[in-house]
């Protein structure tokens, strides 16, 4: 990775971003022996500035950011890093540094898939997504065929809530049966991103 730090005194921004939510989750700063660490053990590694040394997140609360990938912007002064967090990242025991709890727009899909792998994982009693999982694919995918039948019927009307209920339902079974399927809606998005750089 280029960086150039001589532009910025020898610390750079850092921005930490979760890999799979895409919610921004706070800002630290690097210098080179940071950046080299975060990049040698996949675990963000800041450089202090109060306590003048580096630190790694996560080392007093356990919540560690485990690194997929970083990249620096275009002017090569900072640096973005995608990682998965392993608990709340804020010292406040949220999300984001950035006060919101929850992610924005889209990114609430990322949570969502994540919610549906630890019911796969777990399979807690009294979950409906548990209940979908034991009665097997076939159950699964005739769930996604009945939401599919829901929406187009619901389009028909002019019932708009409705229409985004039903819709909101087919989106939730169809990521069920993917993650029955070892897929997430994330590897629709490959296919999809594939497909549009071919037109």
């Amino acid at each position: 990775m280029n960086i150039d730090w001589k532009k910025m005194n020898g610390l750079i921004p850092a921005i930490v971003q979760d890999a799979v939510t895409q919610q921004v989750l706070m800002l630290g700063y690097m210098n080179e022996d940071a950046l080299t660490q975060t990049l040698e053990t996949r675990q963000v590694t800041f450089f202090s500035r109060s306590k003048n040394r580096l630190w790694t997140k996560g080392e007093t609360s356990g919540n560690f950011l485990k690194v997929v990938k970083a990249e620096a912007d275009c002017d090569s002064d900072s640096v973005l890093i995608h990682a998965i967090p392993a608990g709340p990242t804020c010292h406040r025991e949220t999300t984001s540094c950035f006060g919101t709890e929850r992610s924005p727009g889209l990114g609430f899909l990322g949570e969502l898939t994540q919610v549906v792998e630890d019911r796969h994982t777990k399979m807690p009693e009294g979950s409906y997504t548990t209940t979908l999982f034991k009665d097997g694919l076939d159950r699964m995918a005739q769930k996604v065929g009945e939401e599919g039948v829901e929406v187009v019927i619901a389009a028909k009307n002019d019932d708009v809530e409705k229409f985004k209920g039903e819709a909101a339902d087919l989106v939730f079974h169809l990521m069920v049966l993917l993650r029955a399927k070892s897929l997430s809606l994330f590897d629709v998005v490959q296919t999809l991103r594939a497909r549009h750089q071919k037109q």
